[in-house]
Order: structure tokens, then C-alpha cells, then sequence
């Protein structure tokens, strides 16, 4: 009997033990807790500021580039970068809505099949024309007098047209293969909605969007390090002739690299991680935790591109800048006209005893 009595103890105390360490670190299988006060509170309200800002500033982009005639490939890549910052941004609020889970979860379901999609796809769009911009810049630069065929307008519209074509296709069946039915349930985890074939195409585009913007990052690199040293070389040659106008400007193209860089790069060096994380046979929960924060926090870095990519256009963009200037001026007219009296009451009130 005492044999026996020890074994139970010893049966009872491993069952405890193991309750125990589920409860640190558990195979993704198990239910591991997550903050809520930072995914329902804080990221929807930094949501909210790159929306409001980033809606400003590409309204007033939308502005003053379709007014711009599309005379260069700059100015072509810059216009659907545009149209692509645009779209994200109008995204922005349907994941506010669902992320602080003010919105119904009707609304979650279609997050999940359409807006996210939407959202990740203008982000790897707007990923791979930079990376042209990058190209186009790289080519003026280093062979200034010489034109291959993609710097050629026509050559660039249809480049541009094909990216847009490009990840439609990629995307399509990620909306189309999330047919599952929505319950309140099921819409907590997006991957729930996708069928077999669904969540081994969700693998599939994840894979090849990783090996898209690691391809761009390097090839930018490349590009960069060639045009610092053009750069260096015209510095020295402008210390000579005590002309720097030319050196500012081959300068000013290392902005594209920077937002690039500071936008995307931490999303992507998170995201391999993150989803180790989510495929590991076993994890501990606050590691699992903390890179889900990591990814959401980088995520929300990548958003901010829609609110950066206006300093290229202000940078870089001469035509950009002058349309603004222009609207800025006929502002400051149509005040004055409109209130005539401002000056003079300013300046009688200056001579009053």
C-alpha cells in the first residue's frame, strides 16, 4: 500500500509540475495571454495620428501632382507611390475600428478577406516602386547623357502598371480562399477564416514578399554605395570649382534610401522572428508576447511611410514644391483681398495715442 500511495504522490506532483510550465512556456497549441491595453489602447491611437497626418498630407500631394504633367519617370513613380500611400491610408480606420474593438465583429470579418489584404499590398507595392525610384535616380547619376529603355516614360508606366498588376494577382486568392464562415469566434484569428489551400498560399505570399523587399533593401544598397561615391567625387570637383548647388542635389537622393530603411527594415527583421514564433514547437509565452509587440510596433512603423513619403516629393520633386508654393501664394492673395482692412486697422492702431 505504501508502494503504492508513493506512486500517486509522484504521478500527482509530475502533473502539477507540468500544469506549471505550460503556464511559462507552452507550444503554440496552448493559450498564451496577451496585454490587451497596449493592442486596444495604444496602437489604435498611434494608428489614428499617421492616419490624420498621413490623410493631410496626401490630400495635399493629390492635389498638386495630378496637376503636374507626367514628364519624367520620377514623376510617374512618385504618382502611384501617391496613389498607393493614398489607399493604405483609407485602410488606417477600419483597423482602428477593429484593433480597440469599437467596431462589430462583422467588421473584423472583413478585415480580415479584403481591407488587411489591401493594406499589406499597397505596402509592398509602394516597397518595390522605391525601389524603381532608387533605380531611376541610380541611372541619372552614374550615366547622366546615356537612355536605356526604362528610361523611357512609356517604359515606366508600364513597369508601374505591371507592379500594380503583380500583387493584385498575388493577393487575389488570399481574399477569395478566405471563405470560411465568420462567427464572432473565428474573426479573433484571421487565419481561422482561410481554408487548406488559403493558409498554403498565406505561406506562399508571405515567402515571396520577404524575398521582395530583401532583394530591394540590397539592390538599393548597391545602388547607394555607387552613388555615394559619384556623390564624393562631384564634392571634390565642386571644392575646386567652389560650386556645391550640383552636390546638394546628388545628395538629396539619399533621402529615398533613409525613409526606405527607417520604414520597412525593422517590420522585416521582426517579422522572421515573430513568425518562428508562431511555428515553433515550443516557446516560452512572454518571448511569444514580446515579439508579437515587436511586430505590432514595427508594423505600425511601416504605416508611417504614408506620412515620410511626402519629403521625397518635397525633396525631390521641383514641380511639387512649385504647385504648393503657387497655392500658397494665391492663398495669401485671396486673404488679403478678402480683408483689405487688416493692414491699415494694424497700422492705425500703431499710431494711436
Amino acid at each position: 500500500r505504501s508502494a503504492a500511495v508513493r506512486c500517486k504522490r509522484l504521478i500527482t506532483n509530475f502533473a502539477n509540475e507540468s500544469t506549471v510550465s505550460n503556464s511559462s512556456g507552452a507550444p503554440p497549441s496552448a493559450p498564451c495571454p496577451r496585454d490587451t491595453t497596449v493592442t486596444r489602447l495604444v496602437f489604435p491611437a498611434l494608428y489614428t495620428l499617421v492616419f490624420l497626418l498621413g490623410l493631410t498630407l496626401n490630400s495635399l500631394a493629390f492635389w498638386a501632382f495630378f496637376q503636374v504633367p507626367s514628364t519624367s519617370t520620377f514623376i510617374v513613380y512618385l504618382k502611384n507611390i501617391l496613389v498607393s500611400d493614398f489607399i493604405m491610408t483609407l485602410m488606417l480606420p477600419l483597423k482602428i475600428l477593429t484593433d480597440s474593438g469599437l467596431g462589430p465583429w462583422q467588421l473584423k470579418a472583413f478585415v480580415c478577406r479584403f481591407s488587411a489584404v489591401v493594406f499589406y499590398d499597397t505596402m509592398y507595392i509602394s516597397i518595390v516602386l522605391l525601389g524603381l525610384i532608387a533605380f531611376d535616380r541610380f541611372l541619372k547619376i552614374v550615366r547622366p547623357f546615356g537612355k536605356f529603355w526604362v528610361q523611357n516614360l512609356t517604359s515606366a508606366k508600364i513597369l508601374a502598371g505591371l507592379v500594380w498588376l503583380f500583387f493584385f494577382a498575388l493577393s487575389l486568392p488570399n481574399m477569395i480562399l478566405s471563405n470560411k464562415k465568420a462567427t464572432p469566434h473565428s474573426v479573433k484569428k484571421c487565419a481561422s477564416l482561410k481554408n487548406y489551400f488559403g493558409l498554403k498560399w498565406h505561406e506562399a505570399v508571405n515567402y515571396i514578399c520577404q524575398i521582395i523587399f530583401w532583394t530591394v533593401l540590397i539592390l538599393m544598397f548597391l545602388f547607394y554605395v555607387i552613388i555615394a561615391k559619384k556623390v564624393y567625387e562631384s564634392y571634390i570637383k565642386t571644392q575646386k570649382k567652389d560650386n556645391k548647388s550640383e552636390q546638394r542635389v546628388k545628395g538629396k537622393v539619399f533621402i529615398i534610401f533613409t525613409v526606405f530603411f527607417l520604414c520597412f527594415a525593422p517590420f522585416h527583421f521582426s517579422r522572421v522572428p515573430y513568425t518562428l514564433s508562431q511555428t515553433a514547437a515550443r516557446m516560452d509565452c512572454r518571448l511569444q508576447s514580446q515579439l508579437f509587440i515587436a511586430k505590432e510596433s514595427t508594423l505600425w512603423l511601416a504605416a508611417t511611410n504614408v506620412c515620410m513619403d511626402p519629403l521625397i516629393y518635397m525633396f525631390l520633386c521641383k514641380p511639387f514644391v512649385e504647385k504648393l508654393l503657387r497655392r500658397g501664394v494665391k492663398t495669401f492673395q485671396k486673404t488679403v483681398h478678402t480683408n483689405p482692412k487688416t493692414e491699415l486697422d494694424t497700422r492705425t492702431s500703431a499710431t494711436d495715442p
